[in-house]
């Protein structure tokens, strides 16, 4: 049977801090989420002064990155290219950018989320809070 890692509390709570250093470092107010592999919410913090919609979009754009297995931009590139049909797709509510899968000897483990100021910039800092796990 093959066996698989995955995201520990001490793993989440790691990647929180990371981000939140990145975003505190950048000024930007921000939401961040970190999932399981499942697109499960195991972690949220919302930074003060985050607007109150970014904790609904963090966690929509890690879902979407976890569950699809690469960075939630690929699916705003494939609508902003015109196959607006891509939007009916279920389970797939944060297809912007801001959502970047966890990787692990090439097993998606989770994903963390982020919203609240431009995109790359919300990229910028799930990235951050990943490279803490120093996988």
């Amino acid at each position: 049977m093959n066996q698989k890692p995955f995201l520990e509390l001490a793993d989440v709570d790691a990647v929180l801090a990371a981000a939140q250093a990145e975003a505190l470092k950048c000024k930007w107010a921000v939401t961040i989420a970190v999932v399981d592999d499942g697109g499960h919410l195991l972690g949220l913090r919302r930074l003060d002064g985050a607007p109150a919609i970014s904790a609904h979009i963090a966690p929509a754009k890690a879902q979407t990155a976890a569950l699809g297995r690469r960075e939630s931009k690929v699916y705003e590139d494939v609508i902003n290219g015109g196959r607006t049909s891509f939007l009916s797709a279920p389970l797939l509510q944060g297809m912007l950018e801001g959502g970047v899968p966890v990787m692990k000897d090439g097993q998606c483990i989770g994903a963390v989320g982020v919203s609240g100021v431009k995109s790359s910039e919300d990229a910028q800092i799930a990235r951050a809070g990943i490279a803490a796990l120093a996988l």
